[in-house]
């Protein structure tokens, strides 16, 4: 290790937000397990979900997997291919896209699979996003439908960012796109002839948020970016929180509307799960924390940890509004905040407003 590299170890290490990591993000994720652990020994208490086979229709059915070319979503991408889907995989890196199929097709040679280079952390590449991918669905022998859509995109960003929007990309990439994307396909899964599911991945660090203010500041994270020091830890909680009140809150929405009622909303929280998602903390650090992880018995490969979006995504029809943890399709309470109905739909609220400033405002109405 060098001189420099060891500056920056020692800098992560002495900040409170690193602490914050090795100390509360370790607590939550055993106060899960310890939650798991007593559900199963409780049977009654114990709520768990058979997979079930894609439904029989005349075409393939689709599944829209972001943040698809490395760690779980490549992992959901291989395992839904398996299962008859037609995958269409997410990503920035059009390199990372074609390396995915590859590796997809390796493993399985009969997957279909459609490749869609989106940058979730911006609304203008959803837009396109979504005109395209309906587009390749008309040209294609497919039905103009999506049957799964997976928000797995995510990252956890150690300095402060900024996206095309302004918002702080962290927030833009974690929450507001899988936001914005949802609403914009919900057209594609509305027409879905058979019901379609929409998977939200969340994580157990939305525990250590224990209060939340709820303003366009705090949702487009632009609040934070100008903080002395970045509090990048905080921000990942917030966002993952606000993605499963997001979860809920187009859950009871979705109950309300005629139309959109085969559409059934579930979160997944994939636990410690061993990825690149920590490629911003100094490699030293990263190793140290995935060995204690390991040594917890927490620890996780992306193959283990996808089982959760799995069982998400292949959930009995009507199964929603349910957090999804540990595999065997097994879930757990999250926490009481996340469930605050009058909270949640203040977020929407405050999103909705949000965007309406951007180019989404407009293509929503076009809707």
């Amino acid at each position: 290790m060098s001189i420099k590299e060891l500056w920056v170890a020692l800098y992560f290490v002495c900040s409170l937000q690193f602490l914050r990591m090795a100390l509360l993000w370790t607590f939550s994720i055993l106060l899960s397990h310890y939650q798991l652990l007593k559900n199963s020994i409780f049977s009654q208490k114990l709520k768990s979900y058979p997979r079930c086979p894609i439904s029989t229709i005349p075409h393939r059915p689709v599944c829209v997997i972001t943040g698809a070319t490395s760690g779980l979503g490549l992992a959901a991408a291989h395992d839904l291919s398996k299962e008859g889907y037609v995958v269409v995989i997410v990503g920035r890196s059009k390199h990372l896209l074609l390396e995915t199929i590859r590796k997809i097709k390796d493993r399985n040679q009969d997957a279909h699979l459609k490749d869609f280079q989106v940058d979730v952390s911006s609304i203008e590449s959803i837009i396109k996003f979504k005109t395209s991918l309906r587009q390749w669905l008309l040209d294609s022998d497919l039905h103009c439908s999506v049957q799964i859509l997976i928000n797995n995109a995510g990252i956890l960003a150690t300095s402060p960012r900024v996206t095309t929007e302004g918002y702080d990309q962290m927030m833009g990439t974690n929450y507001i796109g899988a936001f914005a994307l949802t609403k914009l396909l919900l057209p594609l899964l509305e027409s879905s002839p058979v019901s379609s599911k929409i998977v939200n991945v969340t994580s157990f660090t939305h525990r250590n948020v224990t209060d939340m203010q709820v303003d366009e500041g705090t949702v487009s994270g632009k609040r934070f970016l100008s903080s002395k020091q970045y509090p990048y830890a905080q921000i990942y909680e917030y966002s993952k929180l606000c993605l499963l009140l997001f979860s809920f809150e187009l859950h009871r929405q979705l109950c309300l509307m005629e139309k959109s009622r085969h559409i059934f909303v579930t979160a997944a929280d994939p636990g410690v799960v061993h990825t690149n998602i920590m490629q911003e903390v100094p490699t030293s650090l990263s190793c140290l924390a995935y060995f204690a992880l390991k040594r917890l018995c927490v620890l996780q490969s992306p193959e283990c940890g996808a089982s959760s979006i799995i069982d998400a995504a292949l959930a009995p029809p009507g199964t929603s509004g349910v957090y999804f943890f540990g595999g065997k399709g097994r879930t757990l309470n999250p926490s009481a905040l996340s469930r605050n109905s009058k909270l949640a739909l203040e977020l929407w609220e405050t999103t909705c407003n949000l965007l309406s400033q951007t180019v989404f405002g407009v293509e929503e109405k076009k809707m």
